[in-house]
């Protein structure tokens, strides 16, 4: 029986939210800068406390029990509340100072990461980033658990409770392998994609709903039998085989065609294209450091490159969603 008088504490809650995020005591341990023991002895005191078994480890794995999974979200909601309420007590404290942690979505992260962390550690060198790439949803899951404070990502992200900074917009490029007929064209109908074999990313990927949203405004259907890649840079790699033609972001063109075996075409305006932003929990309380972040980031993807087209979208206001 759970002693009545028995308050978790919150060395024990982060212990146990780490584990479960992690399933790995080690991996758990480094995230929250503490020694594997320590770990271990923090959430066997809020077992203990609790009287009940959380995690079960085996010689190959680690689980969540069933009363683990269930208390796992309230676990997960004291952290987080305990995090905004030591930045509240800070008060006017920098929150650009300390450590940081950046999402970014894998048709983003390579292409601006150079740049960023470049930047960042000349303009903010009391800034220590910690980087996670993962698909839109998974940033969006991650920044509703607390495991990350802001990302980086194609808007409107149309979450509940997550603010939206816009930073730039860029355009789509179609890729396309060197010798073809469209390679170097300047004003290409996108209709004219429905005569090409279309290679699409995976399911998750953000850019495939946009290429296909691309399609469908240019009032065609792409076969989607066609072969997917997990990531930019082997579709990419496709293209370059010959096997299709697929769409890339202007912030890719310079990484993507350095080693010469790869064209590109522009299309004829309005050219498709995103709009990238910065989100973030709305209840963080951080809009205006976050806003000013944001522009620094924006003006160092910016500067990047000279061939780099990006449109900075200015001085935008966080834009939160309704819960």
């Amino acid at each position: 029986m759970t002693d009545q008088s028995y308050h978790p504490s919150i060395a024990g809650l982060r212990a146990f939210v780490a584990i479960a995020r992690k399933l790995h005591f080690g991996s758990a341990a480094t995230e929250l800068g503490i020694s594997q023991p320590a770990l271990s002895q923090a959430l066997a005191t809020l077992e203990s406390g609790l009287a009940m078994r959380l995690v079960e480890r085996t010689t190959r794995r680690v689980f969540l029990t069933s009363q683990g999974e269930e208390l796992l979200p309230r676990a997960a909601a004291v952290v987080r509340a305990v995090d905004e309420l030591a930045f509240a007590a800070r008060g006017a404290e920098d929150p650009l100072r300390g450590k940081l942690r950046l999402g970014l979505i894998p048709t983003v992260a390579p292409y601006t990461l150079p740049a960023i962390l470049a930047g960042v550690a000349a303009q903010l060198p009391d800034l220590s980033l910690l980087v996670v790439e993962n698909q839109t949803a998974r940033l969006l899951e991650q920044l509703r658990d607390g495991s990350l404070d802001l990302a980086v990502l194609a808007l409107p992200a149309d979450a509940p409770g997550i603010a939206e900074i816009p930073m730039y917009d860029e355009d789509f490029v179609l890729a396309l392998p060197r010798g073809h007929r469209l390679a170097g064209r300047k004003r290409v109908d996108p209709a004219a994609m429905a005569e090409l074999p279309l290679l699409l990313l995976d399911e998750g990927h953000c850019l495939r709903d946009q290429a296909l949203e691309v399609c469908q405004l240019a009032g065609f259907r792409p076969d989607l039998g066609q072969t997917r890649a997990a990531s930019l840079a082997t579709a990419v790699q496709c293209v370059e085989g010959g096997l299709g033609v697929t769409l890339i972001p202007a912030t890719a063109v310079d990484a993507e065609t350095a080693g010469g075996r790869l064209a590109t075409a522009t299309f004829a305006p309005p050219r498709p294209g995103r709009r990238i932003g910065l989100v973030y929990r709305e209840s963080a309380g951080r809009a205006a450091p976050y806003a000013r972040l944001a522009q620094m980031l924006t003006v160092m993807i910016a500067g990047a490159s000279p061939t780099t087209e990006i449109r900075p979208v200015g001085n935008a206001l966080p834009v939160s969603r309704p819960g």
